[in-house]
């Protein structure tokens, strides 16, 4: 398969016109922006992406969209913390922009959809986040109250979530260290633009960790897929993963080859297509308790071998068809065709652990400098009994309910935190 034709293929027919995309498009920016109207409140970091954001900056102000405040607003901290949304919501309530224009990664851009979210119905519903959490609020709030969101043009510099292409926000507490979701369509992106150039300014890590992400998107997605969502989530994961584990080495060979840079940013994409068509499971719950210590997709793609395995007597069919991409470039010698059961689960979870080490991502939890297993363990089990995130254990090819948890989650975290496959039950 031609992995990068197949990603261009999928991503034009899913977005068409919302989304522009490639290499060397960055220059489209302002055109686009104008399309809202003439002002526009532009977040963005100004530090190691100057040159990002004064391009864009400039592209503005020659389609003639003003800049609200005269300046770009300050972006959000890693994993979007709670307080930077409310910041930025106060600047569009003060400046009324036309359209917030969102420079940056996944943080950055979820933290403006749900600022935009907040500045909307703030007023008519409540000014407090935690009563946005959850799935579809947004949009019964907006229908019963006739407002307008303000539309976000969401312009990606980072190779990671596809927050600029799906409906989820993922805003974080950082006193409880805990990441909790808003998952509503209407809070997608009215625009999107991803330049795969502008990644060559992120480091290595930063790529690597899109990269994990992109593989865990598709792969959970693909392990729940039924009915006619199976051949689309099977596409999507066989280009995704395809993409990545043909090009991630090469960037840590060389972070400044363009090709490789493109390949992993089709592939997280994907990964945001993926999550449009089905939902994520029990590596995404995980991640949202690690995010005082790892990035998003570090932590969701080290945890899906460990689950794969507890989900072995689910998901046969997509270990085969993912387990052959591991096989074929080296990750694997077992026999994948031929194995069944959870001696398959297994092979494709040591394919999937010989991968990361491949390209220098931690492999267990113990690997992830300041875990503590008497600490972050009881915090994962205790959120993915919040009724708020239970939409997580729905969607596991095997599901729990809260009562389930420490039975079965608790020896998957533990196989994490050690590196051993047999301490996980299955149901």
């Amino acid at each position: 398969m031609d992995y990068f034709a197949k990603a261009y293929e999928l991503l034009k027919a899913w977005k068409g016109d919302a989304y522009t995309f490639g290499v060397g498009c960055l220059d489209k920016v302002g055109s686009i922006a104008a399309g809202f109207g003439k002002k526009a409140l532009l977040v963005s970091n100004t530090t190691y992406m100057k040159a990002v954001a004064d391009e864009v900056e400039a592209s503005l102000k020659a389609a003639g969209v003003e800049i609200v405040g005269g300046k770009i607003a300050p972006d959000a901290k890693p994993n979007a913390p709670r307080e930077d949304v409310y910041r930025l919501t106060t600047y569009v309530l003060q400046f009324q922009p036309d359209v917030i224009v969102a420079v940056g990664g996944g943080s950055t851009i979820d933290a403006c959809k749900a600022a935009s979210m907040l500045a909307t119905l703030g007023a008519k519903i409540s000014p407090e986040i935690d009563e946005y959490f959850g799935t579809g609020k947004v949009t019964d709030y907006l229908a019963s109250t006739g407002a307008k969101l303000v539309p976000v043009f969401a312009i990606e510099t980072s190779a990671s979530s596809g927050a600029h292409l799906t409906k989820y926000s993922n805003i974080t507490d950082p006193v409880a260290g805990q990441k909790k979701l808003i998952v509503d369509p209407a809070i997608i992106p009215a625009a999107s633009l991803f330049d795969y150039k502008v990644t060559c300014t992120m480091p290595v890590k930063v790529t690597i960790d899109g990269a994990m992400d992109a593989i865990a998107h598709t792969f959970e997605v693909f392990c729940m897929a039924k009915g006619d969502a199976y051949d689309k989530a099977r596409e999507l994961a066989e280009a995704a993963i395809g993409l990545v584990v043909d090009n991630a080495g090469e960037i840590i060979k060389n972070p400044g080859d363009i090709k490789a840079r493109e390949a992993i940013g089709l592939a997280t994409d994907l990964g945001g297509y993926a999550i449009m068509v089905g939902g994520t499971s029990g590596p995404h719950l995980t991640s949202f308790s690690l995010v005082d210590i790892v990035g998003h997709g570090t932590a969701c793609g080290l945890m899906n071998p460990y689950y794969l395995v507890f989900y072995s007597k689910a998901i046969q069919p997509q270990l085969k068809i993912v387990g052959n991409i591991f096989k074929k470039h080296g990750y694997t010698d077992a026999d994948i065709d031929k194995l069944e059961g959870r001696a398959l689960a297994e092979a494709v979870a040591n394919a999937m652990i010989a991968f990361w080490k491949s390209i220098g991502a931690p492999t267990t939890l113990a690997d992830i400098p300041g875990f503590k297993k008497d600490v972050h363990i009881p915090r994962a089990l205790k959120a993915a009994k919040d009724p708020d995130l239970k939409m997580k254990l729905q969607n596991m090819p095997v599901s729990m309910t809260a009562d389930d948890v420490d039975e079965y989650m608790a020896p998957i975290l533990e196989a994490a935190a050690t590196g051993d496959l047999s301490l996980i039950k299955e149901m």
